[in-house]
This record gives C-alpha cells, structure tokens and sequence, in this order.
C-alpha cells in the first residue's frame, strides 16, 4: 500500500510502498479518508515527542477518518506501530461513526487537537460542578483556539483567550472570549487580566517564559482563605520545554499543578469522551480550517504552517 514513510526523524517524510498494516481478527483494514499532521504527530516522528519509540522506518499519523467495507465513515486511531494512520489502509482498535453533518477532513484536523482541552475543561466541571473563568495560554493555535470554544459551550463563566495572532483573537473576541495579545500587550496586559478576572482554570499550550509570567501574576493576588483554588493544567510547550515554578506561589496560594495527555490520561477516558466531542462538529459548536495534500505531497504537507491544519487525504 501506499503510506507517507519516515526513514530519518530528521527528514520529512516520503509517499512510498510500506507493508499492509497486521490483520485483527474479523475486521477489515478501513479505507483513509483524511489524517490530520498535528504536532504530536511531527514529535513522534521526530523522536522528540516522550512517547516515541525512536524505531525507524514507521507511517506517522495518531488518528483519522476512515472509510469501512459497508461505507461507513468512522474516527479512529491507536494504530499498532509502526503503523500510523497517513495510510492507505489503516487496522485500529475502535471505530466511531461520524454524526449527520460533520466535515470528515475537519473531524480528521480537529479532532485530536479538540480533545486536548476537552479533557482537562470536563474533568474541572465534573470535579467543581462549574467551570468558572477559564484562562487559555496560545488561544490563537488549534488546540488552543479549540479549548476556548469548547470551554464556552460547556458554560464557563468567563473565558480568557491569550495568543499571538491578532486575526484569531478577534474571531475569538467574537464568539464571546476576552482576548489578550501576547505580542502587543506583553506580560503586562496578561498580568493585569489575570488581576482583573481571577481565573480558576488556566489551560496553558505554551509553557516557558509566559508560563513563569502567568504564575508571577497569580501569585500576586490575594490568599484569603476563601479564595478559590486555581487549576493550572500543562497541555503543550509550544513557548519552551522549561518553565520555574515558584515554591512561594505554592505555598501561599489554592493552585495545583497539573498535566494533561499521553499518559496523564487513559484510552480508555479519552474514548469515553470522544463520541460528544465528535458531536461538536456535526451541530457546528467547533470550527477546524485545514487545507488537504494528498499522500503523493506528504513533504509539503510537513513544511505546511499557518491558521489551517494540514491533513492528509489518499491519492
């Protein structure tokens, strides 16, 4: 089959021959229709990701859309390595039918991406009972952009979107958000926010030096007893691998800290949530941009940068 193909995690990947993916008893391999090049994807394939398993040659690719034998369109993903989903036949573990009036090639962007925030917005509702005001760190990427609508269709009560591109702040200032620019306004404006909202949840996708800037602001606020606790939820290092984390501002404050993905949380709860995910796309809650490149362009789809999400479609 054909497959995009990682010889050299150094390279990008080529369209090439790569054997069919290992049968599962009594499922047939499904049929890609489009896998999404999310940047876990490109740090698996490069080894720099925590969960590669640095074996070459492998097909990238952690999730997609795909076609069954009786037509279905499905979701799908957690391919056996070395088989990813950039494929022409793709063996998984679980199928999710797609609802009425979904874009699969915007399911294949979104999806995984959606999840991110998802999971971490859900698990402090179910936790709390509210979302209160939610602070997004790199609103203006995918998942970022994501987490903000998703955080205002599970009814937060006020959501901060903080990001570098000022077109996409203001598409996030119109659905309803508070945007800050990270470029123009600086740690400044993002301190004085943070003083003027108190958030409690802060989904951070970028890490590094705004991290260290958004704990100087938080600890800066007040510690009465009846304060409430602040969430800090780690998703993405978009800003930095390292950020100080201030032992004052765990002493004097109700934060925790905490991470989530690969690891942090199970197949098993990210299945469990994916099905009502799946349906924001299909009533139109979230809205992915993409661009497509056929497997024949896998190279260019890697160098591919910009507000739209590459994705992969056959030939």
């Amino acid at each position: 089959m054909l497959a995009a193909v990682v010889n050299d995690p150094e390279a990008a990947p080529v369209c090439a021959e790569f054997p069919d993916p290992e049968p599962r008893p009594g499922q047939e391999p499904l049929h890609l229709v489009g896998a999404g090049l999310h940047h876990v994807v490109r740090g698996l394939a490069s080894g720099r990701h925590y969960d590669s398993d640095h074996n070459y040659p492998l097909v990238p690719g952690v999730d997609a859309v795909a076609r069954t034998v009786d037509g279905r369109l499905v979701y799908t993903g957690f391919t056996r390595a070395p088989w990813g989903t950039m494929a022409e036949r793709l063996v998984t573990p679980f199928e999710l039918e797609l609802p009425p009036g979904a874009d699969p090639l915007a399911v294949a962007a979104g999806m995984n991406p959606a999840m991110s925030g998802w999971m971490a917005l859900t698990a402090r509702r179910e936790e709390t009972g509210r979302l209160g005001t939610v602070l997004v760190l790199g609103a203006t990427g995918m998942s970022g952009s994501l987490a903000v609508q998703a955080a205002l269709a599970l009814g937060a009560d006020r959501v901060v979107a903080a990001g570098r591109d000022p077109e996409s702040l203001e598409r996030l200032r119109g659905l309803g958000a508070l945007p800050v620019s990270l470029v123009h306004d600086g740690p400044d404006a993002l301190a004085a926010t943070i003083d003027q909202v108190s958030p409690t949840l802060v989904l951070d996708f970028l890490w590094g030096a705004i991290a260290e800037a958004t704990f100087a602001a938080l600890g800066r606020g007040g510690r009465g007893e009846d304060a409430p606790e602040v969430a800090y939820v780690q998703i993405g290092s978009l800003a930095g691998e390292q950020a100080a984390l201030p032992a004052a501002l765990l002493r004097s404050h109700r934060i925790r800290v905490t991470g989530s993905g690969i690891g942090a949380v199970s197949k098993a709860e990210l299945l469990a949530e994916a099905p009502t995910v799946l349906a924001c796309f299909g009533d139109g809650t979230f809205q992915v941009p993409y661009t497509t490149y056929p497997l024949a362009r896998v190279d260019e789809a890697w160098a591919h940068r910009g507000r739209t999400r590459a994705v992969i479609v056959p030939d």
